[in-house]
């Protein structure tokens, strides 16, 4: 389980693999100049609501994973996400799509 914290007060956990497509995601959003919302649906220990924070460049923003290696990514993954987040409503975490069969196989191909 992996944790966001932004701007040192607002803290989510996050499992690492969604972490590390939610940093990739934040990532390019921002080196193109391009601030959003980022909203998340928050645990019921701290009340069962939703959390939405405004990402620009000049946020400070902490991924902290506690696993030891990265992830692998799911481009499709990674295109929802980006779709969500250039939507009015801003980013916000969808299901994992499964991973196309001929990705699989350029993989196996790659081993």
């Amino acid at each position: 389980m992996g944790k966001f914290t932004y701007e040192g007060t607002v803290k989510v956990d996050f499992e690492d693999r969604a972490l590390a497509h939610l940093m990739l995601v934040i990532g390019m959003k921002l080196r193109r100049g391009e601030p959003f919302h980022f909203s998340w649906k928050d645990d019921v220990s701290i009340g069962d609501g939703r959390t939405t924070v405004w990402i620009h460049p000049q946020c400070a923003l902490v991924y902290k994973f506690y696993g030891s290696r990265m992830p692998q990514l799911n481009r499709a993954w990674i295109d929802a996400l980006m779709q969500t987040a250039n939507s009015s409503t801003g980013l916000y975490l969808v299901p994992e799509p499964p991973v196309p069969v001929h990705h699989l196989e350029e993989e196996h191909e790659l081993a």
